[in-house]
């Protein structure tokens, strides 16, 4: 199994309360839809260097970055597929690639037992996995999404809930336990556009108090790790 997607899109993320994404729902009506996967259990591997340094040059800011993970919907075993993405930035615009792969399958290409596809996606990603040293999964990061789609415009936006991340027991195939990155009333709502945002979004964006964000998972968790060592090494300094 190979099969390749690639997106080029807008992406805008806001930190919302559970209260604020049903007055969204709600004002928004007609004009959403649920999407044909309107909702999901994602789990997600994010393959770093021993010192973090693709989520370090991230948190940076720069013109350019990009981002390597493992990506299943529900739990992977065996040959289920997967997917390894390749989630690249540039100024505003977000570039991923995602390739397909039956999950031990990828789990021997990630381990460097077999090659990657030889197609365009597959060499970009064999190309990363050699350009950063000793790349492998770091941490593991979970969430609940449900889905929604503007027709119209090709506006879909999706909401993730209880998302959770751990450094230990790092596979697709457990249960999606971890330390959370929200307070129990948050959640995180990305606009994900082809172009422009549709005004009617704008209009209730700024009635609800909703401001774009620069939230990053992966850059969230890796902080509260930072923050979690800094305090163990004062407990026990």
């Amino acid at each position: 199994m190979k099969k390749e997607t690639v997106f080029q899109r807008y992406e805008f993320k806001y930190l919302m309360t559970r209260s604020q994404q049903v007055q969204l729902l709600s004002a928004a009506g007609a004009r959403l839809r649920p999407d044909a996967y309107s909702h999901s259990s994602i789990r997600n591997l994010y393959l770093d260097t021993p010192d973090f340094r693709l989520i370090r040059r991230s948190l940076e800011k720069p013109v350019y970055k990009e981002k390597l993970r493992l990506r299943s919907y529900g739990r992977a075993e065996g040959g289920v597929p997967v997917f390894m993405e390749l989630k690249k930035k540039y100024r505003s615009i977000v570039y991923k690639r995602r390739l397909t792969l039956p999950h031990d399958r990828a789990l021997d290409c990630l381990a460097g037992n077999c090659l990657w596809p030889e197609t365009q996606i597959g060499r970009e990603i064999g190309y990363s996995m050699r350009f950063y040293p000793d790349l492998e999964p770091r941490v593991f990061l979970s969430y609940e999404r449900d889905s929604w789609l503007a027709p119209e415009s090709g506006l879909r936006i999706t909401f993730d809930d209880a998302i959770r991340f751990r450094r230990e027991d790092l596979t697709l195939d457990s249960d999606p336990w971890g330390t959370a990155l929200l307070g129990p009333d948050r959640m995180l709502m990305e606009l994900k556009a082809p172009g422009a945002i549709p005004l009617w979004m704008v209009h209730l964006l700024t009635e609800l108090g909703l401001y774009k964000t620069s939230f990053s998972k992966y850059g969230t968790a890796y902080q509260i790790l930072l923050e979690q060592e800094w305090k163990g090494v004062k407990r026990y300094a």
